[in-house]
């Protein structure tokens, strides 16, 4: 495998409004990340991605885009972002942005032309269809609900297309003008030293444009979901992302994680290989089989022994591809220990070990705000605290399918996506140290000691075991390792284990993290010494015990 300058990076996602805000207008913003940038590099983060700080209305949260080379003044200004730019290469921290390309917002200039005018150039950016039979064009179903079409201002049959919500149109890739303005702005912000793109929702690009209806889902409403066409257009996509790649992407060595799902061994080279069209992409695996339902009512809770299924699929299937990219949880997201552990460990023990798994699996592997301290879902009271529009359509689906109030927003609690987006908790003071001023979502109940603060003070804390994880990773002894080592699954003695071996040219590691409620014992060398462990573990002359919620990495 050739080797890259980002093999071997940890990096760091940041969701800016709710990252720090420096002005006490409840957002967080630039500059409030500008100030916590050495935080991140005293962790031992490589690289940061930002989640949207482009110019937007804001219906979905940033990633509906009016202007893909301006900052939203909710965030900023572009120099306040220069001065980011300047603070990170100071701190040698790489800047990633999101590259959000399958929709851009209603209020952008080019749709707001299209409307005014279906005959103009700037129309021919979307997908602008007449209705049939006095319906929409087709019977799929957008993610936030209802259909993917709407009418076009001031026309009687003509529909435009939105996967997502109605102020989210979708760009018409097979437009060739349309990738050449999505190319030279890509070029734009590269030319301002980021490093390279989270890429959103890129799948999506892959569409039949003759829109054809397609057989019902099980919701009951008529309707198909939209990822269906996805799922079948995947060689479009592949057509439009193998030309980014070759045109903008590979001739700037630039790093891209690619938002794919539906990972199997007919696409991996394709997505991941030697010249694939990302450098890596998202470890999705598990969400996809928690999530592989058509509404949060129907989502089942993950067995740990299901959970290391899925995860250790996909390594064995990158093994000699690629690079995946490990995570737990993301923005789109409920928090990860409160997901994919049992209820005995939804606290720092369990959060520790699950970090172990995390950061030790082979790829690059994404901390997400607040994972490093292990946050847990939030307690939210009232369906008004939500934000999100998913949410907020989950919670009529709830409401339809028969369930109460309570129920809805019991199931809310557990799987809404904003869950993840609750602010940043800093300290013990005023509004977790996140904002002076009223806080644009509610803050973690928890906060008073589930802080950052408050554990940078304790040395057996999350936060200390991520630093040392992420150190462990950086050791010039076990560095390629970790990074280059295959991976190799090890026996689940109890059905709720993750073990492991990191095999590589000088050593090997054996990772362990059990969340049962007993403990497991797994047979080692007499010459196996600990380099890091949390909770209780003991090492004997051939055999190594970790107990319930504790994991174990050893040198064999």
């Amino acid at each position: 495998m050739r080797r890259q300058w980002w093999h071997g990076l940890t990096a760091y996602q940041i969701y800016p409004r709710s990252f720090r805000d420096s002005n006490g207008d409840g957002y967080g913003d630039l500059q409030g990340i500008t100030e916590k940038l050495p935080y991140l590099k005293e962790l031992g983060i490589d690289l940061v991605w930002l989640s949207p700080i482009y110019k937007s209305p804001g219906i979905d949260n940033g990633y509906d885009i009016a202007d893909y080379q301006a900052i939203d003044p909710l965030f900023g200004t572009m120099e306040d972002f220069d001065a980011l730019m300047e603070k990170a290469r100071e701190l040698n921290l790489k800047i990633i942005m999101d590259l959000v390309v399958n929709h851009c917002s209603s209020e952008h200039e080019w749709f707001k032309k299209a409307c005014a005018d279906p005959g103009c150039e700037e129309a021919s950016y979307f997908y602008f269809r007449e209705g049939r039979n006095g319906h929409e064009p087709n019977n799929l179903r957008a993610n936030f609900g209802g259909s993917i079409w709407d009418k076009v201002p001031g026309q009687d049959n003509l529909y435009y297309c939105h996967f997502f919500a109605k102020e989210q149109p979708d760009l018409n890739w097979f437009n060739p003008k349309l990738r050449e303005k999505i190319y030279a702005m890509m070029n734009w912000w590269l030319d301002k030293g980021i490093a390279g793109f989270r890429v959103d929702a890129i799948m999506c690009i892959g569409k039949d444009p003759t829109f054809p209806d397609f057989e019902p889902d099980p919701l009951g409403d008529g309707r198909c979901g939209c990822g269906a066409m996805n799922e079948r257009c995947n060689d479009v996509a592949d057509r439009f992302l193998r030309e980014m790649h070759e045109r903008v992407l590979k001739p700037r060595n630039a790093f891209t994680v690619g938002e794919v799902f539906c990972l199997n061994k007919n696409n991996i080279e394709r997505f991941i290989g030697e010249d694939g069209n990302f450098s890596a992409i998202f470890d999705f695996a598990a969400r996809e089989t928690l999530t592989a339902h058509c509404a949060y009512f129907a989502y089942e809770k993950l067995p740990v022994s299901k959970y290391r299924e899925v995860t250790f699929r996909s390594q064995e299937l990158t093994n000699d591809v690629g690079f995946l990219c490990p995570v737990i949880e993301n923005h789109d997201e409920p928090r990860g220990v409160s997901t994919y552990l049992p209820p005995l460990w939804h606290n720092a023990r369990g959060a520790k070990a699950l970090g172990t798994v995390n950061l030790l699996l082979r790829g690059v592997p994404f901390i997400y705000e607040g994972q490093e301290i292990g946050m847990t879902n939030s307690r939210f009271d009232t369906i008004y605290e939500f934000k999100d529009l998913q949410s907020h359509d989950e919670y009529q689906k709830c409401l339809a399918h028969g369930l109460s109030e309570y129920e809805a927003l019991r199931i809310l609690n557990d799987e809404a996506r904003d869950q993840c987006r609750t602010p940043m908790l800093w300290d013990d003071t005023l509004n977790a140290g996140f904002s002076t001023g009223i806080p644009w979502m509610r803050v973690h109940q928890d906060y008073p000691h589930l802080n950052v603060k408050a554990q940078m003070a304790d040395p057996d804390s999350v936060w200390h075991h991520y630093k040392a994880l992420i150190a462990l990773r950086k050791n010039p002894e076990f560095k390629d390792t970790i990074t280059y080592g295959r991976f190799k699954a090890l026996p689940d003695p109890n059905g709720h284990t993750l073990a492991f071996l990191r095999e590589g040219e000088r050593n090997t590691l054996m990772v362990i993290a059990n969340f049962g409620e007993g403990s497991v014992t797994f047979d080692t060398y007499d010459t196996a010494r600990p380099l890091l462990t949390s909770g209780e573990v003991h090492l004997n002359a051939h055999s190594v015990t970790v107990a319930g919620g504790s994991s174990a990495v050893l040198l064999l």
